[in-house]
């Protein structure tokens, strides 16, 4: 069971049929075993298999099942704010660094699909943050991006300010997914739950008791089921919401992002002459009505867009790390396992970005971006506080799962989980893992299901 289990489906899952892959059958010797069939994990499996390296992808559930098929698919090298905060963490070069990564990613996608080409927009309908967007709009074009800042958009309502890059794109992320895994060695309905580093390599053991031998192992799951790197205390997971909708008359041209609360996410979907329209966001586990969130968010969209019809609905999960970069590379503590962790929503580009990162650190290839997604760094700095407030969240479901019952326990540190109405699951507020009704696992980092409980 996983995503595709969901009551909830996005238009890429509906609307591309899956190309069903075999569940791996017995044991397995590869050079690297990379767990996760999202963009991430095929992205770093194709850099791999063009260089000649034998490697083999496991996904619990289908290619493309995870939050890659669950996003806005937008790609872009402009995410939100990002370049000044970056500047202001962690210094020009390493925010240089971040935008020559992520347009690389643009221009390599583009690369692979011929996507549709168009501007990204970041917003604000404040006039008291229009600093925000010049200060912005500063840093990204410091970093290398042609960044502009605009007072007029093809939105149907004004903005105080934007930012503008030129050049970005769209694609359909199971469109793209199954273009990455073509040719790949991959085993589906193939969940791993446990790693042993020993013997100057890996072995990995699977649900259904097989193991994988691999001389370097890459965990692309969203979040590391591995402890040992810590990324669960130095990130925050975090669901959003999306719908694609129809819409009557022209949409407008390009991909745009509000920073003013609550979010709002606009893009245009052809297939459908319509939108995807996001937003909403909060931490898992800690909204009390989900289905509220839908609901507010299509009445934004109703009020904003001469909609005809909802025609999908959908949340994602990410993971927003405490400094605000994210984690790519070999993992802490750990000599021949490797993480991709923490995108921010993004993973769009930084999942491209990561394929190549970890295929040149597997391969001893020196990249230039690689500074400022290291994965081993632990200096959290200014970001003190951050780290703080992030870990503060679990400590009230921490001692309830400890101190209450049993069944309620995530089994990945036996936090208690809350239900979600909207999404009928159960979810995780310390560190994002999500159960069936029935308790089988949805996503990570728990990799072991829920006890069946007698109310569901």
């Amino acid at each position: 069971m996983g995503r595709t289990a969901e009551p909830n489906q996005s238009w890429w899952m509906t609307s591309e049929p899956p190309v069903p892959r075999p569940e791996l059958g017995g044991d397995l010797a590869v050079d690297v075993a990379v767990v996760g069939g999202g963009i991430t994990g095929l992205a770093t499996a194709r850099e791999l298999h063009q260089r000649g390296v034998r490697v083999a992808v496991f996904e619990a559930d289908r290619i493309a099942s995870g939050s890659t098929g669950f996003t806005t698919a937008k790609v872009t090298a402009l995410h939100g704010l990002a370049y000044a905060d970056l500047v202001s963490r962690h210094g020009r070069e390493k925010a240089e660094q971040y935008a020559a990564a992520n347009q690389w990613a643009v221009d390599h996608i583009a690369g692979l699909v011929d996507p549709e080409r168009l501007p990204a927009f970041t917003y604000t309908t404040d006039p008291d943050r229009v600093d925000h967007i010049e200060a912005e709009v500063e840093a990204a074009r410091a970093a290398g991006l042609p960044a502009t800042t605009v007072t007029t958009t093809d939105l149907p309502f004004p903005v105080a300010a934007a930012v503008r890059l030129d050049g970005q794109a769209q694609v359909h992320p199971r469109r793209l997914c199954n273009l990455l895994a073509d040719g790949l060695e991959i085993f589906e309905r193939t969940r791993v739950v446990d790693l042993d580093e020993r013997d100057g390599g890996v072995v990995l053991r699977t649900e259904a008791g097989h193991s994988v031998t691999a001389q370097h192992v890459v965990l692309a799951t969203l979040l590391p089921f591995d402890n040992m790197g810590g990324f669960f205390a130095k990130t925050s997971p975090v669901r959003s919401y999306a719908m694609a909708v129809r819409v009557r008359g022209p949409v407008p041209d390009g991909m745009f992002l509000g920073v003013d609360s609550p979010t709002r996410s606009v893009r245009p979907l052809r297939d459908i002459d319509g939108l995807v329209v996001g937003g909403n966001g909060h931490r898992v586990g800690e909204e009390d009505d989900t289905p509220a969130q839908y609901a507010d968010l299509e009445r934004w969209a109703r009020d904003t867009f001469d909609v005809t019809e909802v025609v999908a609905r959908w949340s994602a999960q990410d993971y927003s790390p405490v400094d605000h970069a994210p984690y790519i590379g070999r993992s802490p503590r750990r000599d021949n396992v490797y993480v991709a962790t923490g995108f921010r929503k993004w993973g769009m580009t930084t999942g491209i970005v990561a394929g190549r990162l970890l295929a040149d650190a597997i391969t001893g290839v020196e990249n230039p971006w690689a500074p400022v997604f290291d994965a081993t760094r632990a200096d959290v700095g200014g970001s003190a506080k951050d780290f703080v407030a992030t870990n503060a969240h679990i400590v009230k479901p921490f001692l309830e799962g400890h101190l209450g019952p049993r069944e309620k326990r995530c089994t990945h540190m036996g936090c208690v989980v809350k239900w979600n109405e909207a999404e009928r699951s159960w979810d995780c507020p310390c560190h994002g893992s999500r159960f069936g009704e029935s308790g089988d696992v949805l996503e990570g980092p728990a990799v072991v299901s829920l006890e069946r409980r007698a109310d569901t």
